[in-house]
């Protein structure tokens, strides 16, 4: 049996416009029981909004820091797409 791993993307570093692209790309490369920990300098509620939309039951969403400067959010794979 393999290692989950957790890989860390800082997105503050990115145009706002190319965020959500960017993280999604990600995440769906993840196998099941992977994460991906995203550092945002805001709350990434609507990103949750759009994964529950796009994705509901495939990640969870673990928030390890809650702002007010730096957001970290663990997003991990739990099943595969159907």
């Amino acid at each position: 049996m393999s290692q989950a791993v957790t890989n860390d993307l800082d997105v503050r570093l990115l145009a706002p416009r190319d965020k959500h692209a960017t993280i999604f790309a990600r995440l769906l490369e993840l196998t099941p029981g992977d994460a991906l920990r995203i550092f945002n300098d805001h709350d990434p509620k609507p990103l949750q909004y759009q994964l529950q939309a796009e994705h509901a039951g495939e990640f969870s969403w673990e928030p390890e820091q809650q702002g007010p400067e730096e957001w970290i959010i663990r997003i991990r794979r739990v099943i595969s797409a159907a």
